[in-house]
């Protein structure tokens, strides 16, 4: 693991105006409750708008390291040029495959807990829907200072508010440090979206239309979310790209508690009891090289991150299937899928460590972390009622392909939405390519503008398990979208999901 398993993720957070006014300048100065913030000109679309390193939680240090995060409040300006640092390295790899495990060359540090924006300087009036990122890396790696997740160009095509946050992961947001508060990152998430709630005016975005999605990790944070925060969601519609509540087994306390004591023992603050005074106190990198030696969890293909999302019944849940099937979740529209062969990227770290699966293996490894976790959830909120839509992905462009038969793999559907496909691969994209990513950023963005009916305005038809209404993207790399009987891939699919045979993808 080394340092694969960092600190932070990216956050972006839309700052707070004290006056309603919209940025009509490309970078105009924004009041926000955490100080006048500065933007300039993104890079590659200079109509829009781009602020990073915002902060919107104090940076967690000292006494709050390992601590539930705590509000940021400051009336200095803040020029937001850069993005804020993060810790890891990377493997040698495709570029495709780097990329997406983070940007290489960035400072370190702890002290991450920001966000960045994209907006388009417009002179209208209307308040615009708000897209807010939650990336993913297994709740270990961070990430949206990569090509990836740049949000220049779905800001400038649909003229939506682009918000991507920088989180804690591994030890630094899911501890397991007994009698302290679990899941700080993801804890993280909420205080970044009460942030956007409270800042998004500023920016032109309408906090009224924030839209949370994640890919991975950050599509199981996102379904998270909804069942942690039923009485006040803030937000008004969910997507959760290949990843849901479903998809993985969370942490026991007794099993974090036990990753716990093995780092603290590693580093000399003891075995047990209260060692969190201790473990505040030692140094950033030499946290870092214990982790690397607790050993990960077994499973059958990944090898499994140890300092991952802990029940505490909270913001974490024992048992997703039946808080599911009982409806337990804030009723919010919601956008759910996968993609065709998401094995197709977790091959390469299989390979790496000398793991050979069975195509079988590889099968089974799709269903149980992605295809039916995905349909259970879809489903269960069509049975109350909820506006649903669910997609599966099957794009295979050659500027993207990891090796031959990569196909559509875990992930290979963000630069489509993010219109990034260029940025990632340094190729040229092809006309189809090109289209279907205008295809997927005009559909999301139509969700983002009306949660409940927007997707059906563009012709997509409401999720029914019994219908022909799963939509399917890029079949055979075709532009517009299909729809088909979701029975045709959720067949195999057992009465109730072992998400095992995929553990250690999440």
């Amino acid at each position: 693991m080394a340092f694969a398993n960092i600190l932070c993720g990216w956050l972006l957070l839309l700052p707070l105006a004290t006056a309603h006014r919209r940025p009509t300048n490309v970078g105009a100065t924004v009041n926000t409750t955490s100080g006048p913030v500065t933007g300039h000109p993104a890079r590659n679309r200079t109509q829009v708008s781009e602020y990073l390193g915002i902060p919107y939680a104090q940076p967690p240090l000292g006494p709050l390291r390992f601590a539930a995060p705590q509000k940021f409040a400051s009336a200095q300006p803040f020029n937001a040029s850069v993005f804020s640092p993060y810790v890891r390295s990377l493997p040698n790899g495709k570029r495709p495959t780097n990329a997406f495990l983070g940007q290489p060359g960035n400072p370190q540090s702890e002290d991450c807990l920001t966000l960045n924006v994209w907006t388009k300087a417009t002179s209208h009036q209307r308040r615009k829907p708000v897209l807010f990122w939650i990336h993913g890396g297994r709740f270990s790696i961070p990430g949206t200072h990569n090509p990836f997740y740049q949000g220049q160009y779905l800001a400038d095509e649909e003229d939506v508010v682009v918000v991507t946050i920088n989180q804690r992961v591994n030890i630094f947001g899911y501890s397991g440090a007994p009698g302290e508060p679990q899941n700080v990152g993801l804890l993280d998430q909420r205080l970044a979206v009460e942030w956007v709630r409270d800042n998004i005016i500023g920016f032109g975005g309408d906090p009224k239309r924030i839209t949370i999605f994640g890919q991975s990790a950050g599509g199981a944070s996102v379904d998270y979310y909804s069942y942690a925060w039923t009485k006040d969601p803030i937000v008004a519609g969910l997507i959760s790209h290949s990843g849901t509540a479903l998809s993985f087994n969370p942490n026991m306390p007794n099993m974090s508690a036990t990753y716990w004591y093995k780092v603290s023992s590693l580093l000399g603050c003891g075995t047990s009891g209260n060692v969190l005074g201790c473990m505040r106190s030692k140094n950033t990198t030499d946290i870092l090289h214990a982790i690397a030696l607790v050993p990960p969890a077994p499973s059958q293909a990944l090898s499994q991150p140890v300092f991952h999302p802990t029940v505490d019944n909270k913001t974490v849940f024992g048992d997703y299937a039946a808080l599911s099937s009982n409806g337990s979740f804030a009723k919010l529209p919601y956008l759910a899928g996968n993609l065709d062969y998401e094995a197709g990227f977790y091959k390469l770290s299989a390979y790496a460590a000398n793991k050979t699966l069975t195509p079988a293996q590889w099968d089974s490894f799709n269903l149980a972390g992605f295809t039916c976790p995905t349909g259970v959830e879809a489903a269960n909120r069509v049975k109350y009622g909820v506006p649903t839509w669910r997609y599966r992905y099957f794009g295979d462009w050659p500027n993207l392909r990891l090796y031959p038969g990569s196909g559509a793999y875990h992930g290979s559907e963000l630069e489509m939405v993010f219109g990034t496909a260029v940025d990632v691969s340094g190729a040229p994209n092809t006309g189809a390519e090109n289209a279907t990513s205008r295809y997927m950023m005009k559909a999301w963005a139509a969700f983002a503008r009306s949660p409940a009916d927007g997707l059906e305005d563009f012709g997509w038809p409401r999720y029914d398990p019994q219908s022909q209404t799963l939509v399917r993207l890029a079949f055979n790399n075709e532009i517009s979208a299909s729809f088909v009987d979701p029975i045709v891939y959720d067949a195999p699919c057992p009465s109730v999901n072992n998400p095992a045979p995929a553990q250690g993808a999440f």
